[in-house]
Parts: structure tokens; C-alpha cells; sequence
């Protein structure tokens, strides 16, 4: 593959920097959650090669480079399920892989081999240290069309088979685990009951999906008492229906730790004419920006739109943002693989972060595959590599504290999520101005900063790109800040770092 050159914004005018404080408050407001930095994944029969394409059937294992690649972005969780839930018979992924049936993708065409199955996901969880989640066949969330596909086959699953794979996972003493070359059980945590239940108007009602999710929550939880439960809160319709949320929490709450919506929707253009829903964006990448700008705030105010329903209806149910992605030209914009793709990513973390009191589970990109650019890891024949989204949330998972602190104050410009712990601070930045660097001094109050460093990802050109022949375009460039006084970070324009401040008492 060629390496392209992108001229669109290429060569911006330097200014002088514009200055300002950065004050923290170190009082912890809550802990940093586990699982906030998800990863999905969902076989897509023809449209991305996803699931198969990152097995070697060579080998007859994942390929070495996926294994690697997903290692170094180190999710908390991996999803798997997606739309494909709503057909997907777990018990065709076990026992010997020449006896599982292909089949039928309903969703995105072609036939899925099922070589990776129930086994198979465990163990690339825990080569990569990830938690599994599983999204159960929640009776098709309603869709009539696949209780009765053609041949007559229903695909839908009851609560029975969602609960069969809750012990065939969990329980120690299941047999046909045991006999499928699995002595110890999966311990599975994370289950999701319904994917999308809301959409299209096909499925269930908002009254029939809180019945069965109660039905499933019980069978399941017989089963295992200590796993998690999600269950389906979003809009009915995707857009200007009412949230399940609240009601959902108020009929099933009681079973259900968490509450799933999804951001594709909030993270589209609304203007027919906006530059990043077509191709144009390549002649106007600075419109492009102020558009990613704007769309990054509907999705701030529909979180907080969830978090009041989820308040007011539980006590402690939490939100996962189980599919949180941009939904731009049909998931294959060539957008989201240039950087301004990745300094949206920085604030879409920051805001996903700074609402982690109850966004407890979140993902900013699919996962894998190799044509979908909504995808955190993009892999060929021969290579994987992370898109922009992936190298962002690679690093704001690396550099972290286990606590959210506030940030009391900072220059205009500059988006940011802090933390701490014990004494080391970590600021997730990302400079939204499109054409000025911003230089900051930093404080904490009651402490003094004596040093630091920052990792950050800044190209020269907006439209940098990364493809299979420079899969490093992206890698953070750490530099240590220097000592003083007033301890100081430049930032560049449309950059994203993470910052480690050292302190100690004042």
C-alpha cells in the first residue's frame, strides 16, 4: 500500500501560544471503573471480515499480530454479541470445531463458520486481559422474523438457554465444559439480557421487554447469583422516542446492575450538509473539526439525559455505553482513520471519564476487522494495527489514576479528565483548537508540583493517516516536564496527551 499525502490543512499558520492555569481539587469524587475502556466485538458476515479475519486457520488459532495488537490496547472488557445476538445459538461455538454448522448471518449476508465460539473468545480475554461480556439471544429482542427464519428454523433464545450458558460458563463442576477440554469454569461476570430491543419498531414493547428481562435476570442468576446484569435502556426509535431507562429500572431494577445504551446517533451529523457526513470534509478539514466539536456535545447532553432517568428510578444501577462509536458514511468514513478523528476520541473519553460516577462500562470504537474504520483495531492479510480511536484510548488506559478529581479551572480550549493516585495526578488533555497550541502551568490545591511528564499524540497535519505501512503514526511521544518553580506543558493544537504530575504536600 501506497503511503498518502493529504494536502487539505496541511500547513497551518504557527502562533504564539495561548497561556493559562490548570488547577486541580484533590479530593477524590469517585473511582475510576474497571470496565471504562470496552472494546466490542460482532461477526459481520460481508461487510468486515471481524471475527474469521483474525483467526489463523493455518495455525487454527488467532493470529499472533491481532493477539498482540489488542494486548498492547489492553481493554478492560470485550463485548461480543451486537445485533448478531439476536440469532446466535451459543452451543453451535462448542465441541469440536468440525462439527459446529455454519451459519447464516441475517444481519450483514454471507454465513459465519462459528470457528470462534464460546472457548475461543474466553481465551483471547484473557491472552489480552480483558473481562468477557456476553450479550444473550434475548427471544431475538422481540423480532417475530427470527423465530421463524426460512426452513423453518427459529433462532430465537429463551431464558433457559441464556441461563445453560451462564452454568456451562460459571459453574465448576459442568461436565460437558469439562469434556469440551475446559477444567476450570470461565467466571464470567458481564452478562447484557437484549441488544438494541428499542430500535426499529419491530421488537418488543417497553412492557414486554421489562417481563422477559425479569424472566432471564431470574433463570440466570439462579444459576450464578454473583454475575452483573445488563439490561436495555435506550430511546425507542434511536431518536426522538422516549428512554427505557427509567422504566426499565423501575420494573426490573431490582435484577439489573446496569443499564445499556448506545451513542451511534448522538454521534452523527444532524445538518444534511455537514462536511464529515460525506467526502467534503477533504477539502474543508477545518469545518470538519467544528462539526466533531458539536457533534462531541450531543453526546454529553444525552448522557446526562440518561443519567437523570437512571437517578431518579435506582439506587445503584449504572450506565454502559455498550456500543459507543461515531456513525459516520455507513461505519466506512476515511475520516476516522486521520487524526481528527482521534482528538474527537480524546474528548469523547474525557466525557465518558468525567461522568464515571455513573458511566461505569463504555467504548469509544467497534473492535476489529478489516474495512469498517469505526474499528479500534484494523488488521490485512499480514498486519494489525490501531486506528486513531484505538492509539487514544490505548493511552488514556495506560496513564490513569484509580480517582476522578475535579478540575477547578482551564484556558479556554483545552478539554480535560483528571484523576489521582496517592500522590501522582494524570490529565487526559485534549486541545480543541484547530489552529493554537495552548501552554498551561499546573496546580493542585494544597500540594506542591515538583515534576512530571507527558505522552502525547500531536501531528503537524490534521489529515495524518495511518495505514498498515506506518501503524506507529500514532504512537505517543513522552517528554518530561521541566522542573520549577511553575511546572509548565505546551500543548499543540488538535493534540490529545495524558500528563503524570508528581506532588507532594505544600
Amino acid at each position: 500500500m501506497q503511503r498518502r499525502t493529504f494536502l487539505g490543512g496541511a500547513s497551518l499558520a504557527a502562533a504564539a501560544p495561548a497561556s493559562g492555569h490548570i488547577a486541580l481539587e484533590p479530593k477524590p469524587l469517585f473511582d475510576i471503573s474497571p470496565y471504562l475502556y470496552m472494546q466490542f466485538m460482532e461477526p459481520l458476515g460481508v461487510t468486515d471480515a471481524s471475527v474469521d479475519g483474525a483467526w489463523d486457520w493455518d495455525a487454527d488459532d488467532w493470529r499472533k499480530d491481532f493477539v498482540e495488537v489488542v494486548r498492547d490496547l489492553a481493554p478492560d472488557v470485550i463485548r461480543w454479541g451486537g445485533i448478531y445476538a439476536q440469532y446466535y445459538k451459543w452451543r453451535e461455538g462448542i465441541g469440536p470445531a468440525s462439527a459446529r454448522p455454519p451459519v447464516r448471518n441475517h444481519t450483514w449476508g454471507g454465513r459465519e463458520s462459528n470457528r470462534v465460539g464460546t472457548h475461543e473468545f474466553i481465551d483471547l480475554c484473557r491472552r489480552t486481559g480483558a473481562e468477557p461480556l456476553w450479550c444473550v439471544n434475548f427471544l431475538s429482542d422481540g423480532r417475530k422474523r427470527y423465530w421463524n427464519t426460512p426452513g423453518g428454523l427459529n433462532r430465537s433464545g429463551d431464558a433457559r438457554e441464556a441461563a445453560g450458558w451462564v452454568s456451562y460458563c460459571n459453574d465448576p463442576s459442568h461436565a460437558e465444559r469439562r469434556r469440551n477440554g475446559a477444567a476450570e469454569p470461565f467466571r464470567v461476570k458481564l452478562w447484557q439480557i437484549g441488544n438494541e430491543t428499542s430500535y426499529g419498531g419491530t421488537g418488543f414493547t417497553l412492557e414486554e421487554a421489562a417481563h422477559h428481562t425479569v424472566e432471564f435476570a431470574r433463570a440466570m442468576k439462579q444459576r450464578d447469583p454473583s454475575i452483573s446484569l445488563i439490561g436495555w435502556g435506550d430511546r425507542c426509535g434511536r431518536e426522538g422516542g422516549r428512554l427505557w431507562a427509567g422504566e426499565m429500572l423501575q420494573r426490573a431494577g431490582e435484577h439489573l446492575d446496569y443499564v445499556a445504551v448506545h451513542t451511534m446517533a448522538q454521534q452523527s451529523p444532524k445538518d444534511s450538509n455537514a462536511a464529515i457526513g460525506s467526502l467534503a470534509y477533504q477539502a474543508q478539514p477545518e469545518k470538519a473539526w467544528e462539526e466533531l466539536r458539536r457533534m462531541s456535545g450531543q453526546l454529553e447532553a444525552f448522557l446526562e439525559e440518561v443519567e437523570a432517568e437512571v437517578r431518579a428510578a435506582s439506587r445503584r444501577a449504572k450506565i454502559a455505553v455498550t456500543e459507543g462509536h461515531p456513525s459516520l458514511l455507513h461505519n466506512l468514513s476515511p475520516l476516522l482513520m486521520e487524526w481528527l478523528s482521534g482528538a474527537y476520541c480524546g474528548r469523547v473519553m474525557n466525557i465518558y471519564q468525567r461522568h464515571g460516577d455513573m458511566v461505569k462500562i463504555c467504548t469509544g470504537a467497534d473492535f476489529a476487522g478489516n474495512r469498517w474504520t469505526v474499528n479500534a483495531v484494523m488488521f490485512s492479510a499480514w498486519s494489525s494495527w490501531l486506528l486513531p480511536a484505538g492509539s487514544v484510548m490505548r493511552l488514556f488506559k495506560r496513564v490513569n489514576g484509580k480517582q476522578a478529581v475535579r478540575v477547578a479551572a482551564a484556558p479556554a480550549g483545552l478539554d480535560i479528565a483528571a484523576s489521582r493516585t496517592g500522590s501522582r495526578f494524570y490529565l487526559h488533555v485534549a486541545n480543541m483548537d484547530y489552529r493554537d497550541a495552548v501552554e498551561a502551568t499546573f496546580a493542585v490545591d494544597g500540594m506542591a508540583v515538583v515534576g512530571g511528564k507527558v505522552h502525547e499524540i500531536a501531528p503537524g497535519n490534521p489529515r495524518e493517516a495511518v495505514d498498515m505501512d506506518r501503524p506507529k503514526v500514532f504512537a505517543p511521544k513522552e517528554r518530561v516536564l521541566p522542573q520549577g518553580a511553575a511546572v509548565t506543558c505546551r500543548f499543540p493544537a488538535r493534540s490529545v496527551s495524558a500528563v503524570e504530575l508528581e506532588t507532594r504536600p505544600a
